[in-house]
């Protein structure tokens, strides 16, 4: 019996749906869950793909009650939103969906999100912004994962910063957490039992570890390295400080919070011409002489790109324990063991 199973793209979204239907979801929130995660999938990122949805019910959160995502303070072109302790993946969903709607009919929007957890790849909300013709900022303070430079407890989260432009063809995206490693990879290890790199976290007694279960007990660290950590503390504690906007919509001590900005470029200049002068400016950047041994100057999101072509073509691979425990939340099996063969 192989350790890898192949999917096409269509197989790996029944999966996803079967899975998510299997523990509540309804029909529509299990389609927009599935296809955020299989988007994730084909761009490459196979901890961000199908295994992320076992996260959903390995979460303190997933045991609480939750209640319908609503609006709490809003004008026309802001929105604070609770998230009623939903999933991130569809709570920060309807916010970029609020986002753009706003930012198409008056020009800029902007939308606070708490009381709402694990949202995903900011790209994947990014990108959803860039397609409507609209500039994208979004920003993420997450569950405390990650330690402060020179720290040995977690106190921030990963902490996200995602940045969205429309283009002729895909969008320029830019995606980035702050912290050295990111905890979804964390806990794809720690399911599959593989090591984390050096020097990217810390167990419970803040030590430097390896072990991907350790490091889930204890922390992470921001990016940078021992000599420019505070490079990646710093922007952490500016996406921990966008949350402090949300306090309108979850309790004082919750730092979970999602910014999400959309606007239109012709508040300044005309989309073509906007995107033609990035198109232009992205062409010089890859036209850039190269330092020996490198093939290609690669932008942001050109690799993704990439990937989710070939592998909506060609399918993706995901580990057998992951497909098994999948298949046992279709199956209705609620509290499967993590990692169980």
């Amino acid at each position: 019996m192989t350790g890898r199973i192949r999917l096409t793209a269509a197989e790996g979204q029944a999966l996803g749906e079967s899975a998510m239907r299997g523990i509540g979801f309804d029909a529509e929130e299990a389609r927009i869950l599935a296809a955020h995660v299989m988007d994730a999938a084909l761009c490459g990122y196979e901890y961000s793909g199908l295994p992320k949805l076992l996260n959903i019910v390995d979460s303190p959160f997933w045991k609480a009650p939750r209640t319908p995502i609503r609006s709490v303070k809003e004008t026309t072109v802001s929105l604070l939103m609770d998230g009623g302790n939903n999933v991130g993946m569809l709570a920060v969903y309807r916010a970029t969906e609020a986002a753009i709607e706003r930012a198409q009919r008056h020009g800029f929007a902007i939308v606070c999100l708490s009381n709402s957890w694990m949202s995903g790849r900011s790209a994947h909300y990014c990108e959803m912004m860039a397609r409507a013709g609209l500039v994208g900022i979004h920003t993420v303070s997450a569950n405390a994962a990650v330690a402060p430079f020179g720290g040995a407890k977690p106190m921030l989260g990963t902490n996200p910063i995602a940045f969205g432009f429309p283009a002729d063809g895909d969008p320029l995206v830019i995606d980035m957490g702050t912290s050295a490693f990111m905890a979804s990879d964390v806990k794809f290890r720690e399911r599959l039992g593989t090591p984390l790199p050096e020097g990217v976290a810390l167990d419970a007694d803040g030590r430097p570890t390896t072990d991907a279960g350790r490091a889930h007990a204890g922390a992470l660290l921001p990016f940078g390295g021992p000599s420019g950590g505070y490079k990646g503390f710093g922007l952490s504690l500016a996406m921990h400080a966008f949350a402090v906007l949300c306090a309108g919509a979850r309790e004082k001590e919750d730092i979970r919070g999602y910014l999400t900005i959309a606007f239109k470029p012709d508040l300044f200049v005309p989309l073509a011409d906007f995107k033609r002068d990035l198109a232009e400016q992205i062409a010089a950047i890859k036209a850039t002489p190269r330092q020996e041994g490198v093939a290609e100057i690669r932008i942001p999101g050109e690799r993704s790109y990439r990937e989710r072509a070939r592998l909506s073509r060609e399918g993706i691979e995901i580990d057998r324990k992951i497909y098994d425990a999948l298949g046992r939340l279709a199956e209705g099996q609620h509290n499967y063991r993590a990692g169980a063969r």
